[in-house]
């Protein structure tokens, strides 16, 4: 296995990088639903650089199946054990009644992985999916899952739950994969992503990826043409930002001009709408990103 770049001092962030965030009321609010709810946010999990800014708007991306995942990426942040807790089988109405606390019409679902439980945990995912449509009929729904590890009648079962978006992200280019993502494979996450729109396709299918791990320009230029290719809608890059000392190193920071490259490539491609900067996140935004992919009054007329 090649060996992951770390070294042993932080970089140094560059000037565009920099910003205030200033306290705000709601995001202790945020704080206080997720805690009396007993929920986990992949926010906190993964040490979002955005998690004050989204959660002073009541925003927050909830994380299914506890907080410790089977995987090891070398970019993230969320811990790791071979067989994490059992799931709670309370969690998916626990979420749906923090939805209704915060008052959300669109609400990001994640997970770690669950490598140790049968498909992976995709029940979980469509028993949350069912929860959140029994208590707010008209919330919409965006899931971000694994792969599975390629169960294609998991990644069918979730798909089937029609949720507004369904978003499994690529992290990186198909080289890197070895360092960055070892039990992960590039081709099957594209796989995914064909069979979600080929069985659903009035389902919005979104990816992102992370540069500053030792891609080239041209490598994140063939991957969107990949996912293009796979039936993706929506595509999102932000800067990869080294949560400690023991990930692997930031091998470059990006410029917004390279980012805003990016997004004019990537309408160029063909995806139906491109979020790219140096802060930009899978979910991000994620209502306004889908609104810049089609208006959301229109969401119900889809076929």
């Amino acid at each position: 296995m090649p060996t992951v770049p770390i070294s042993p001092e932080r970089q140094r962030l560059p000037a565009w990088f920099k910003r205030s965030l200033h306290a705000h009321t709601e995001s202790s609010r945020t704080d206080e639903v997720m805690r009396s709810n007993g929920l986990v946010t992949v926010c906190e999990e993964a040490t979002c650089p955005n998690r004050h800014e989204c959660w002073s708007k009541k925003v927050a991306t909830f994380m299914l199946m506890g907080d410790t995942c089977t995987r090891t990426c070398t970019f993230c942040d969320v811990k790791y054990a071979r067989k994490p807790q059992p799931l709670d089988p309370t969690e998916p109405e626990r979420l749906a009644k923090a939805v209704g606390e915060l008052g959300l019409k669109f609400v990001v679902v994640t997970s770690v992985n669950r490598d140790d439980l049968p498909g992976g945990g995709a029940s979980h995912f469509v028993a949350t999916i069912a929860a959140l449509r029994a208590h707010h009929p008209s919330v919409m729904i965006e899931v971000l899952t694994p792969d599975f590890c390629g169960d294609w009648d998991a990644v069918s079962q979730v798909a089937g739950a029609k949720p507004t978006v369904y978003n499994h992200n690529l992290e990186t280019i198909a080289r890197l994969y070895p360092t960055v993502r070892p039990q992960a494979k590039y081709k099957r996450s594209l796989e995914l992503l064909r069979r979600v729109k080929e069985q659903e396709p009035s389902v919005w299918t979104k990816s992102g990826i992370m540069v500053g791990l030792g891609e080239t320009d041209d490598e994140v230029r063939w991957l969107m043409d990949d996912l293009v290719a796979h039936g993706v809608d929506i595509f999102t890059v932000g800067q990869y930002l080294r949560p400690t000392l023991e990930h692997h190193d930031i091998i470059r920071f990006v410029t917004p001009e390279m980012f805003e490259t990016y997004r004019t490539w990537g309408l160029a491609a063909g995806f139906r709408y491109v979020a790219s900067g140096p802060y930009v996140r899978s979910s991000y935004f994620a209502e306004e990103v889908l609104a810049g992919a089609v208006k959301l009054d229109q969401l119900t007329d889809r076929p």
